[in-house]
């Protein structure tokens, strides 16, 4: 089976091999610190989401069809963005040690990354999956919109696309569940502000430390300057963050009526942009 035809398989349309890694304009990213972070911690934790798949694997291991779709899709799918975004970074900083300050990542998320942290039953955990993909999808449409170096908007155009569809499965499952289960609407919310707070809490964080270190050896790292790097995200944010659709998808698993949607919608936008602001 071709790269191309084991892509199909798995329910994508692009491979690593789509992505023009040569014609990337070294000159508008090898300056930009920021943007540097960001992509080497998204590469972090999308290469290592084969820990988080085992963990919902074995959350879901009485559920074939959530665990079908997990091993062949939605895994493998994931691990490709990993891949693409590492290749990413080290063609466009060729100077970093990818491999080293990944191995300073892996001995501290593994820790984090348990079946102990997944929500309480099965239609909260597929709640909190939404948040995530809110989250993931909404951070590369926004880089795909900075449109400052033509091969990163293509590629994270391209995991943007993947992770909406990620987004709609794992709702497709929280409403089967949901029926299932009838949490309140109130556990629901509360699901979702949890899944989003941990992860500016403990995945952003832990991505960076190990990075900043890397880029500063023989430097001591602290918090202000995970700040100052959150600070200078902000105005990505601001300028790029896709409003409309992230407080869409945050507002759906609520299952509000159109005139409660509307009133809500302002809040559910700044914890959109508050889930971004790592």
């Amino acid at each position: 089976m071709s790269a191309k035809d084991l892509d199909g398989a798995r329910g994508t349309s692009w491979s690593m091999e789509d992505i023009p890694y040569g014609l990337i304009a070294h000159k508008r990213v090898r300056d930009d610190e920021p943007l540097f972070y960001l992509l080497a911690s998204a590469s972090f934790i999308e290469i290592t989401s084969d820990l988080y798949a085992d963990n919902l694997v074995e959350f879901y291991r009485h559920d074939s069809e959530v665990v079908g779709w997990l091993e062949r899709q939605w895994k493998p799918e994931e691990l490709q963005h990993g891949a693409a975004l590492k290749r990413y970074v080290q063609t466009a900083w060729p100077d970093f040690d990818w491999e080293a300050a990944y191995h300073g990542f892996l001995a501290e998320y593994a820790r984090l990354c348990t079946v102990d942290q997944l929500a309480g039953t099965r239609a909260l955990e597929m709640a909190a999956r939404c948040v995530v993909e809110t989250g993931t999808a909404s951070f590369y449409r926004m880089l795909s919109r900075q449109g400052r170096e033509a091969v990163l908007t293509q590629l994270a155009a391209r995991i943007s696309a993947d992770e909406v569809r990620h987004y709609k499965h794992f709702y497709r499952y929280f409403r089967r569940d949901q029926a299932l289960e009838q949490p309140s609407r109130a556990v629901v919310l509360r699901t979702l502000w949890n899944r989003a707070a941990a992860i500016d809490a403990e995945d952003a964080l832990c991505a960076f430390k190990p990075l900043y270190l890397a880029r500063h050896p023989g430097a001591s790292f602290r918090k202000s300057d995970y700040d100052a790097y959150r600070h200078d995200v902000r105005r990505l944010v601001k300028e790029h963050f896709p409003h409309a659709m992230a407080t869409k998808m945050l507002l759906k698993p609520l299952g509000l009526n159109v005139l409660i949607g509307r009133a809500v919608a302002p809040a559910m936008a700044s914890a959109a942009r508050f889930l971004l602001s790592y």
